[in-house]
């Protein structure tokens, strides 16, 4: 039904982040970006969130993979969920990564055909679909 992707390039899709930092951990971070281990700040976080994610990532599989999520990306047209309410159903959406719900889609046929929906990363769905929605979004 819905399109899957392993594809975790971390150029197609981006979310940005606000963090704040003590001065000290700032000035450090601009001495290694002035002694050229690094090109900027966010190339220094970036690399140190990497570097944490790939030491948990026997602890991220097995969580995915218990709670049943998909990691990537989930798409789903407007097709997808018109063949979902033909066929009486309704969808439980899990994704670790990025769900899309096509911006065609409308909130009546979001409401008739999507349960619940559960995102650890971007949920990209027109803001109508969303508001409808608002309420099965954890």
């Amino acid at each position: 039904m819905a399109k899957e992707s392993q594809d975790r390039s971390r150029g197609s899709e981006t979310e940005k982040i606000t963090i704040n930092l003590g001065p000290i951990d700032l000035g450090q971070i601009d001495l290694l970006v002035e002694e050229g281990f690094y090109s900027n700040r966010t190339d220094l976080i970036r690399t140190a969130i990497r570097n944490q994610l790939s030491i948990h990532a026997p602890v991220v599989k097995d969580t995915v993979t218990r709670r049943e999520l998909v990691l990537g990306l989930q798409y789903f047209s407007k097709q997808d969920l018109e063949a979902t309410l033909a066929a009486n159903q309704r969808l439980r959406i899990q994704v670790l990564g990025l769900a899309s719900i096509a911006t065609d889609v409308s909130p009546e046929l979001a409401l008739a055909t999507i349960e619940s929906i559960l995102v650890r990363g971007a949920l990209h769905a027109s803001p109508a679909v969303k508001a409808a929605l608002a309420d099965r979004i954890r």
